[in-house]
């Protein structure tokens, strides 16, 4: 405990958990020792003192993740030599077993992806597995999957050695003082108050776990985390079991089994989880404990205990209920807050603070001296949070699956989150839902993936890798956007309203490419970081001199909004307007979409009137409508900008008008195919902050030499001429696979790169996709076109072309 705190720091980190201890220590490591940590009681309370400690790579096949995690594993093994503090990592390896054909796949793609990345995971048998863990039951067992060198770890010692080595490299760790708010200077933080003082700060980073949220309501920021009981039983030392025993995990059983002191610690990720005070963590809880509900967690111990027959046998030495934070997605909140300059958020760990824990410290050391991310952040930033997911209705219910869906549910592709749903609907919502739509969800936003059929019955979404009952309809509605004409809702798409005398300056500063010409002009463009990676993916529309329109993918809406009022100079007078919700986004596709709008519209439609990549005001109907000449499918098209309150009026007129055509309403299913065979890019899942408009294939959308220059332009330049990595669109000449995304690629028998995306082509007959790949004598059209490609699904491999070009329509003819 201190009795005074230093007048200022640079970094003031609140919350001496892993996260907070990693924090700290990894911005010594870069240099920086003007660090203060703030804990309220000890070190390592709250959530930290009682995890797991499970190091496992089990789950991962995204890059970002699965990077922490072996960042994590390696530094808690050579921690102790730097800092004499033991973190207890020992790899006594690490067994996932399935029990069915569908989980069997999982881990064999789980595989498949992370041996190209150094992990030495390999596909055990049941009888293997019976070698590795004698104890388990296999005779259920399809088969299961083994990493020899991960395995456990001491929460508390890798905490205590993190900020020993923090100390060691400067930093000052305080505990005992409690954080009571916040110094602010308009939207900037400037420091903290605390019960003994205040300290100016630079900037303040949120890493105090299950008061994160309370925390940022102080600032008037929202951090949607909810803390859920977390249960493990001890029992006492049982025969069979020694502390070199691998442990296992029973993903369709909820299950986790590792060694503790002779006996066996069994873990539960039960599919109905309980929350813990939704109202707010206790300030004063630090060590404590949740009694535990036997009542409603026997049968869930009863079912894990069946993989190991013999704990029936066990004493029990306890039955341990603790709180652990969750979040919507079952991903962590981490980055800047878009609202508050200064106010840096890492919460939320989903129950994987220690096995990420690492890795999530040394990015956000990163990104906060260099202001940029070293990482794929899409899936992970504090952005992509909305309110509503703060409120403590949906917070009580969305808590109840989350436990779950962190152990395997959410693992699937097919799988969506079931609680907490329809709260932010389209103005067509109920049209769709009246036409047999099933629904998904998007940062809170109801979408329909693809319609039954008339006279078909719900059913429920097997999870599968597979093709499900709804892929012949899929293909329909496919057919229907390159045949025909169909409309999908895309209302979910961000749309910001720039205007003001400086609007273009602003706004063209920001882009890649050069956006402040004509009026009625539409320019797809990036906008990027210093170091020329892309931070968003978007169109800008001129609608007057001193007016333009942002349209971007939903997941961006935050950091897009933030990047452009941040853009706005002293001086400068440029407003921003957030209208997504005053618009309905219905996007008209395919080929006769002209002839259709045209019957409607006593406006001229033609080439000549309205050309590709430009913008008019059109009626329709009753209706003036805002319609842009683009295409995300590689079609004849227009996105249709509708006022909320007249969508219905608008489609009714274009229903009347085009039941001879065709016409009808698509899922955003089709539309995944349909840009893939396009090989049209989607920020956060093919592209994102780590890829650079040059390396992402879209230096066409880049203005080199435009007046204006713009953020990143020095970067890109240095760059311009690199080819050694590219993402490039890949055809699989076998129509029998099905691509997800991760599969790895091989180039005549060596890995050169994986699947960034992937879908089924249903034009071209069989699954397409966006893989980067890299060769030290760089991505060329001959040495693509010089063949030996294959792509590995699920253990398989299969031979696939790989071309710059996209495989449908590369002369770009059905677009006009």
């Amino acid at each position: 405990m201190v009795s005074t705190l230093p007048a200022r720091a640079r970094f003031v980190i609140v919350g001496g958990g892993v996260i907070g201890c990693s924090i700290a220590y990894h911005l010594t490591k870069l240099g920086v020792s003007d660090v203060l940590l703030l804990e309220k009681h000890n070190l390592t309370a709250g959530t930290t003192w009682h995890a797991a400690g499970l190091i496992t790579s089990a789950g991962f096949h995204d890059e970002t993740s699965l990077w922490m995690c072996r960042y994590s594993r390696d530094l808690y093994e050579r921690l102790e030599e730097e800092t004499g503090h033991s973190t207890g990592f020992r790899p006594v390896g690490h067994l996932s077993v399935a029990t069915t054909p569908a989980r069997m796949e999982t881990l064999v793609r789980e595989r498949d992806f992370q041996v190209g990345f150094g992990v030495p995971n390999e596909i055990v048998t049941p009888k293997q597995i019976a070698e590795l863990f004698p104890l388990a039951k296999i005779d259920d067992l399809v088969g299961g999957s083994y990493v020899p060198d991960e395995g456990r770890a001491d929460p508390v010692g890798v905490a205590t050695a993190m900020a020993k080595g923090a100390k060691m490299g400067g930093a000052t760790i305080a505990e005992g003082v409690r954080v009571t708010g916040f110094l602010m200077d308009g939207d900037r933080i400037t420091g903290v108050t605390t019960d003994l003082g205040d300290v100016e700060a630079e900037t303040v980073i949120l890493s105090a776990g299950l008061w994160t949220r309370q925390l940022a309501r102080m600032a008037g920021v929202d951090v949607p985390l909810q803390a859920a009981e977390h249960y493990y039983l001890l029992t006492e030392p049982m025969e069979g079991v020694h502390r070199d025993l691998p442990i296992i995990e029973d993903l369709d059983c909820y299950g986790y089994f590792r060694e503790e002191g002779g006996g066996m610690l069994v873990g539960l990720f039960e599919p109905v989880a309980a929350g813990w005070h939704p109202e707010g963590a206790p300030d004063d809880f630090a060590f404590g404990t949740i009694p535990p509900d036997w009542e409603r967690m026997t049968p869930h111990l009863e079912k894990a205990m069946e993989r190991i027959p013999s704990l029936s046998e066990a004493g029990v030495r306890t039955f341990f209920c603790g709180p652990e934070s969750f979040t919507a997605d079952i991903a962590p909140m981490l980055g800047p807050v878009p609202e508050v300059h200064g106010l840096w958020v890492a919460a939320g760990l989903n129950s994987v603070g220690i096995l990420l824990g690492g890795g999530v410290g040394s990015m956000m050391a990163s990104w906060l001296v260099d202001g940029v991310c070293p990482v794929d952040n899409a899936g992970y930033t504090i952005e992509r949070a909305v309110p509503h997911q703060n409120t403590l209705r949906f917070r009580s219910e969305r808590i109840v699956e989350q436990l779950g869906v962190l152990f395997g549910d959410g693992g699937y592709p097919t799988f969506h989150q079931h609680t907490a749903r329809n709260i932010r609907r389209t103005p067509l919502h109920h049209v769709w839902q009246a036409k047999g739509a099933h629904f998904a969800d998007s940062a809170g936003w109801e979408f329909v993936e693809w319609f039954y059929p008339p006279g078909e019955t719900v059913r429920e979404i097997p999870w599968t890798w597979g093709r499900g009952f709804w892929s012949p309809w899929v293909a329909e509605e496919h057919r229907v956007i390159r045949e025909a004409v169909g409309a999908m809702d895309m209302t979910l798409m961000s749309k910001f309203l720039v205007q003001g005398p400086d609007a273009a300056a602003v706004v063209d500063r920001l882009s890649a490419n050069a956006v402040a010409g004509p009026v009625g002009g539409v320019v797809y463009t990036q906008w990027c970081n210093e170091r020329g990676g892309i931070e968003a993916d978007l169109t800008v529309t001129r609608l007057a001199d001193d007016q333009f329109l942002v349209i971007v993918s939903d997941i961006t809406h935050r950091r897009v909004e933030r990047m452009l009022r941040d853009e706005v100079r002293e001086g400068e007078f440029a407003t921003v307007t957030d209208m997504t919700s005053a618009f309905c986004l219905l996007t008209i596709q395919g080929p006769r979409s002209r002839e259709l709008l045209q019957r409607v519209s006593p406006d001229d439609l033609s080439e000549e009137a309205f050309p590709y990549l430009t913008s008019q005001e059109i009626e329709i109907g009753y209706s003036r409508v805002r319609a842009l000449r683009v295409t995300y499918v590689g079609e004849l098209g227009f996105e249709l900008l509708i006022p909320s309150d007249q969508a219905q009026s608008v489609w009714e007129t274009l229903e009347a008008a085009g039941g001879d055509l065709g016409f009808r309403p698509v899922g955003l299913a089709a539309m995944h195919g349909l840009r893939l065979e396009k090989a049209y890019r989607d920020y956060g899942v093919d592209i994102d902050v780590t890829d650079t408009p040059v390396s992402a294939g879209l230096s066409f959308a880049v203005a080199w030499d435009k007046p204006a220059a713009f953020r990143g332009k020095e970067a890109l330049e240095k760059v311009r001429a690199d080819r050694t990595s590219r993402l490039v669109p890949l055809r699989v000449d076998d129509p029998t696979p099905l691509l997800h995304g991760g599969e790895p690629v091989h180039k005549d028998g060596v890995r050169v790169g994986h699947l960034q995306v992937g879908g089924f082509g249903h034009t071209l007959g069989t699954s397409v996709g966006l893989a980067t790949v890299d060769n030290a004598d760089g991505v060329t059209a001959d040495w693509l076109g010089s063949g030996g490609f294959e792509v590995i699904v699920n253990g398989i491999s299969y031979p696939a072309t790989l071309q710059f070009a996209p495989f449908y329509d590369p002369e770009r003819a059905r677009v006009r």
